[in-house]
C-alpha cells in the first residue's frame, strides 16, 4: 500500500480540477473506523443526489471535531441551504457555533430525521468495505491519506468528476485516467 500513500494525494489534486459542484442539500454523519487498535471517528458528508461533499478523520467525536470538518466542507464547496444531521448533539452544537461566526448563513436550514439520513449511511458501506479487510490502519496519518484515496476512487465512480473536454464521450476508464493524468 506504500503506492497509495504516496499517490493519492498527487491523484485528488489533479482531479480537482474537474469536479463538479455538489448540491445544497446535505446530509451529514459519522461513522468508526479503527487506527492502530482504537476506534476513530470519520465525518463525512453526501448530497441530496448522493455525491459525496467532504470527510474527515478525527480522534474525537466531540463539537470542535465537528466545526472542522463543516469548515473543511464549506471551504471546499457552497455552504448548503439545507443540513440533515443525526442525533449527535456535537454536530447540531457545532452547527449553530458556525451560524453564530458567519460561516455558515442564518438561514440554514438544520433537521434531524433518520429516514433522510439512510444515504449517507448507505455511503458509509463503500469505505468500510474497503477498510475491512485491512483490518484498521496503522498509523492516522496513513488512514487519512489512504481514505482519501477511497473517497477518491468512490467520486470517480459516481460520477463526480466533468472531463468532456479532455476526453471524448464514451471513453474508457483508461483512457479517461492519462488524460487526467496529462492535464
Amino acid at each position: 500500500m506504500r503506492w497509495v500513500q504516496c499517490f493519492a494525494p498527487v491523484f485528488e489534486k489533479m482531479w480537482k480540477k474537474y469536479a463538479r459542484p455538489v448540491g445544497s442539500s446535505w446530509r451529514g454523519d459519522e461513522t468508526y473506523i479503527k487506527v492502530k487498535g482504537q476506534w476513530r471517528y470519520l465525518y463525512r458528508a453526501v448530497d441530496k443526489q448522493g455525491q459525496t461533499v467532504d470527510f474527515l478523520l478525527s480522534k474525537n467525536r466531540h463539537q470542535a471535531a465537528a466545526v472542522r470538518f463543516f469548515k473543511k466542507a464549506i471551504g471546499n464547496n457552497e455552504a448548503p441551504k439545507k443540513i440533515t444531521l443525526d442525533g449527535s448533539q456535537a454536530s447540531h452544537q457545532a452547527v449553530a457555533e458556525l451560524k453564530v461566526e458567519g460561516v455558515l448563513p442564518a438561514q440554514t436550514l438544520v433537521r434531524t430525521n433518520k429516514y433522510l439520513n439512510n444515504m449517507i449511511e448507505q455511503d458509509h458501506r463503500e469505505v468500510k468495505q474497503r477498510s475491512y479487510p485491512m483490518l484498521g490502519f496503522k498509523t492516522f496519518g496513513n488512514a487519512e491519506v489512504t481514505l482519501s484515496g477511497i473517497e477518491l476512487a468512490n467520486k470517480i465512480k459516481k460520477g463526480q468528476f466533468d472531463t468532456s473536454d479532455i476526453t471524448s464521450p464514451g471513453a474508457m476508464i483508461l483512457q479517461v485516467w492519462e488524460a487526467v493524468l496529462a492535464a
